[in-house]
């Protein structure tokens, strides 16, 4: 940009601060939505821990470019971007059931720290179980062998009884 103006400076900068920021973004087009299912959009996302904000594409091109992202292709179109504060699969789950009520907005697919993710990808992410399932699944994964070792300790003087 030869000589910009203060404003879009801003816009740039702050879109930098927002990607780097952000665990996830994860790009949508928005053609064909109305305002009313947008500020709809961008309420679900709030309750998921996210934001949607709508930048122009070149803009956000000067932003990755300056942080080293490929997002070239997927700027293409309307492009809206969801940024995750925090839990990157309730944002991506978010926009997916917002996507089944809703088939004008398109998940086009986004970035992952800094590694890009294609649309499959992003989707992909949509299905991830919840935190608490995991560390759940986790805690039990640990706790099956001890389980198993208490039992075996268990039946030898039960068996010992038996006999």
């Amino acid at each position: 940009m030869d000589n910009p103006r203060p404003e879009k400076v801003a816009v740039v900068d702050e879109v930098r601060q927002r990607l780097s920021d952000a665990p996830a973004a994860l790009l949508t087009e928005y053609r064909g939505l109305k305002v009313g299912e947008i500020a709809d959009l961008r309420r679900s996302l709030r309750a998921a821990g996210g934001d949607y904000k709508i930048y122009k594409n070149t803009l956000v091109r000067f932003a990755a470019r300056d942080l080293g992202l490929e997002l070239e292709d997927l700027l293409t179109g309307p492009t809206g971007i969801a940024f995750a504060r925090e839990d990157a699969v309730g944002v991506a789950r978010a926009l997916r059931d917002f996507g089944r009520a809703n088939p004008a907005l398109v998940l086009k697919g986004g970035v992952l720290g800094s590694r890009p993710l294609s649309a499959d990808q992003a989707r992909a992410l949509a299905d991830v179980p919840p935190r608490e399932v995991l560390l759940a699944r986790l805690a039990g994964g640990l706790a099956a062998p001890l389980q198993q070792l208490a039992g075996l300790l268990q039946a030898l003087p039960r068996n010992l009884a038996y006999g």
